[in-house]
């Protein structure tokens, strides 16, 4: 429901438009081929954009052969860059690719130390398609901030425990998007890429998975 902000913010930034990379996802209660069609471009109208850099479907909803048939028409239309699915896992990951002409670029999934989606890493390298970490920082569960085995990891580098977590995802080409609204800690998030775990902290850091995901995301996990 902020899509209008969105828009509103990127034309009164003054950033070309090609430096922007663009995302919203679909979410219907009804889903079919031209519902898909019509929200998409009701998204590009409410945005005041003539294309989306990246569309996903938010969650399996069932009829996904349809929302995907129309996102790979509204891409040829050149009204999509690219396209993409978010919390989609191996049954229902597989049931879309094996109707699909364009292969999903990405599926945005919960991913972050605890949590390493080591069982999908393999079927989404099968197929080219990128994990997208959504909460990578865990939002600030489990003890994130505070843990030990991070923050001497961290020591080590001279980084903090949020740049080693970031890090320990990007350096298995896996894209992370934080969240923050402090700037201090966005900038610290940024910095985050100039350097490179060991092959044995990257072995330690992978024993703190614990299977499954976080339970009782906090409401103000935005105030990291």
């Amino acid at each position: 429901e902020n899509e209008a902000m969105v828009g509103s913010a990127i034309r009164k930034s003054g950033i070309p438009r090609d430096e922007i990379f663009v995302t919203t996802k679909l979410m219907l209660s009804r889903p079919s081929y031209e519902r898909a069609n019509e929200n998409v471009k009701g998204s590009l109208r409410r945005m005041g954009l003539a294309y989306l850099d990246q569309m996903l479907i938010h969650w399996p909803m069932g009829s996904d052969s349809e929302i995907w048939r129309a996102f790979e028409d509204l891409q040829a239309e050149g009204l999509l860059r690219t396209i993409g699915l978010s919390n989609f896992y191996p049954e229902t990951f597989n049931e879309l690719v094996s109707k699909a002409r364009v292969i999903p670029s990405v599926n945005q999934i919960e991913t972050h130390v605890f949590y390493q989606q080591k069982p999908m890493r393999p079927l989404m390298d099968k197929h080219g398609t990128v994990i997208v970490a959504w909460g990578p920082l865990a939002e600030g569960l489990n003890g994130i901030f505070t843990n030990p085995i991070l923050r001497e990891i961290g020591a080590g580098y001279g980084k903090t425990i949020a740049q080693v977590a970031l890090r320990f995802l990007t350096q298995q080409g896996i894209i992370v998007i934080p969240k923050s609204v402090r700037r201090e800690r966005m900038e610290e998030n940024l910095a985050c890429l100039d350097f490179n775990l060991s092959v044995s902290d990257m072995e330690t850091i992978r024993a703190l998975d614990l299977g499954h995901p976080m339970d009782g995301w906090p409401a103000d996990a935005l105030k990291y």
